[in-house]
């Protein structure tokens, strides 16, 4: 599966994969024979606005699931363009350094709210025209050709990817402070009477297993794929690339994990409160007693 890196780090490539009269960082057009192309995705902690950023960004074009627009100094087929997805992630393709720092500066300036702290992923697709079949080598998609269809394939895909790994942090925190709490449990016998922190971890526990049931549906195989064998081929070596399907279980299942142990923590919180309460009613019952009964004598 390909490895997410810092936003700064610059991705390599090789001199020969240059052409000595384009910038670096520029593919080949596709009528000059095998070259590859490389989709950057970058996903932030925040969902995007689609609504919000389709207007503000020239040439932007929108759909239901993602707008996408031509990066200023983009040209050819694939050069420059940039998809942006709801669920927080953004791909360009092929664009250069300075178009992805631009394109990420427009962003912010339009949703101010957005973080710094991000998750990126990068992804190699190789075009040859003689390739007879679709196919993943050595961690990168081999295709005949790379239309804009295909292309949106691959970055959403690459999209979910990044932002997957963002929740795989997010529930793994989490996973470490239900066990921090359960061993605090098997070591002492008991919990803080306070339920308020457990309620409050509670409420973020369930707050990011439904942000992630919400991607659920992102998995879905796009209405594109079901016309085109190819795309459909695409879809699915890259669903098993990326192991999205697998990683999403796993979240899940940790979820669930949380959510029982922390409901296990809080059960236990609320009877020694419930002890404490009866010991006290008690105590004041044999309280009255006694003065009562000094009372008589």
């Amino acid at each position: 599966m390909p490895t997410a890196r810092p936003l700064d780090s610059p991705r390599s490539a090789s001199p020969k994969d240059q052409p000595k009269d384009q910038p670096k960082d520029r593919p080949k057009d596709q009528d000059d024979g095998p070259f590859q192309a490389v989709f950057s995705a970058v996903a932030f902690e925040e969902n995007l606005s689609l609504r919000d950023l389709a207007p503000r960004i020239p040439g932007a074009r929108a759909t239901s699931g993602e707008i996408r627009w031509r990066l200023v100094g983009g040209e050819g087929p694939g050069r420059g363009l940039a998809f942006a997805y709801p669920f927080g992630a953004v791909v360009f393709w092929d664009a250069t350094r300075d178009e992805r720092d631009a394109a990420i500066a427009t962003l912010r300036s339009v949703l101010p709210h957005l973080t710094t702290k991000v998750v990126r992923e990068d992804f190699t697709v190789r075009v040859d025209p003689t390739a007879t079949a679709i196919t993943l080598i050595e961690g990168a998609l081999l295709l005949d050709r790379l239309t804009p269809e295909r292309a949106g394939i691959v970055a959403q895909t690459v999209a979910q990817s990044a932002a997957m790994e963002y929740y795989e942090r997010i529930v793994e925190v989490l996973f470490e402070r239900t066990g921090a709490l359960v061993a605090r449990l098997e070591e002492r016998g008991t919990v803080s009477l306070s339920t308020r922190p457990l309620h409050r971890f509670i409420g973020e526990a369930l707050s990011t297993r439904h942000e992630v049931l919400s991607v659920l549906h992102l998995l879905d195989k796009p209405d594109a794929v079901w016309d085109d064998p190819g795309m459909d081929r695409i879809y699915w070596d890259l669903q098993e690339e990326f192991d999205l399907g697998d990683r999403y279980e796993a979240l899940e299942s940790k979820l669930r994990g949380v959510q029982e142990a922390l409901e296990l923590v809080l059960d236990v919180a609320r009877d020694r409160r419930l002890v404490l309460l009866e010991v006290a009613i008690v105590g004041l019952i044999v309280l009255e007693i006694v003065l009562s009964l000094i009372k008589v004598f």
